[in-house]
């Protein structure tokens, strides 16, 4: 197992070069679509009523959220992004829809589906620490009509983006019947497919690029419990032979990222962040940084990397936050660099 930072001069170039590339990239979101609201209060008493705190409401904020969280930070590194998902025919669905267009993303690949609602996790934020989170859902899978308009607009899509993201977090949009549709539409040589997963039987995933699970998913979807680094390495070789993927990269929090490839070798990434406040939604901010990253020709091991200085950047932030070329420039002691 070989250690991924710090990072030599030469390394630092080929990353601010790739950064400079992403505004000239595409990529294509598929998964389940969400909408984050974050309530922000302060916690003053405890109530009277029954043992728990009472949030005296500040402000409330609604984000785009699950694979919609995926587009915001493609678009917010610089590159143009398309997604595909469902919504509801409700308010939230057209909340959703309506911060795509603020942020200048089209929502052409978004299906209405007026049996289920559109997806919406609520937080409750107090003293910069999550005290509960609610969520309005409907977890099954998507029908053949969706499916198929779904498709659709990933073909249409395809020939323009340089790499495809699937996120998957268990709502019903990955479903086997997808998947085995875009098996068969996404051919294109050199193309990178990164999935970030749920944990779902293995064979629904087999064939992607890239799998880039937390370290409870990949225990979980390997059978193998990482306690150890023992354990870490069986699990990630064990997800590489069953998955039949190219690169396995696994999130371990504190503990930074460890990437796996089918020559057998580890290269293990220590975190960079300084402080943590709140991971919610680094995963996504990893895969985004993975896509662009590849796409841009860079190899698995230096996108892996730029995705963990990136992870680094939005923990120390509270909410789901995206992260800009000029913070990763920075960085990287090349913000003012041609």
């Amino acid at each position: 197992m070989t250690d991924g930072l710090p990072f030599t001069a030469e390394q630092r170039l080929l990353l601010v070069r790739a950064i400079r590339r992403f505004a000239t990239l595409k990529v294509l979101v598929v998964g389940d679509v969400m909408l984050d609201i974050f309530i922000w209060g302060d916690v003053q008493r405890i109530s009277p009523e029954a043992p728990v705190p009472v949030v005296e409401v500040r402000e409330e904020s609604l984000l785009l959220g699950g694979s919609t969280n995926v587009v915001r930070n493609v678009a917010s590194l610089g590159a143009g992004v398309f997604v595909a998902g469902v919504i509801g025919n409700d308010e939230p669905g057209r909340q959703v829809e309506r911060l795509l267009k603020t942020d200048g993303i089209e929502s052409d690949g978004l299906v209405v589906c007026g049996e289920r609602p559109t997806t919406v996790k609520t937080r409750v934020i107090a003293q910069n620490q999550q005290v509960v989170r609610f969520d309005r859902e409907r977890r099954v899978p998507l029908g053949p009509m969706e499916c198929g308009r779904l498709l659709e607009y990933v073909r249409d899509r395809l020939p323009s983006v340089h790499a495809v993201v699937l996120s998957d977090y268990g709502k019903g949009v990955i479903n086997g019947e997808l998947m085995a549709g875009l098996r068969e539409t996404v051919r294109p040589p050199g193309l990178p497919i990164l999935l970030d997963p749920k944990v779902r039987p293995l064979d629904l995933y087999r064939g992607v690029t890239v799998i880039t699970p937390n370290h409870h998913e990949a225990a979980l979807l390997a059978g193998i419990p990482i306690d150890n680094d023992l354990g870490l390495l069986e699990a990630g070789r064990a997800l590489l032979a069953r998955l039949d993927c190219e690169k396995v990269l696994i999130t371990r929090g504190k503990d930074g990222m460890s990437l796996f490839d089918r020559e057998g070798s580890v290269l293990h990434i220590p975190t960079v962040a300084r402080r943590v406040f709140d991971v919610t939604g680094a995963g996504d901010t990893v895969i985004a940084l993975m896509a662009l990253g590849l796409a841009a020709g860079l190899s698995a091991a230096h996108a892996a990397q730029l995705a963990n200085l990136a992870a680094g950047i939005v923990v120390g932030e509270v909410g789901t936050a995206c992260v800009r070329p000029e913070q990763l420039l920075e960085a990287l002691g090349a913000g003012d660099s041609p």
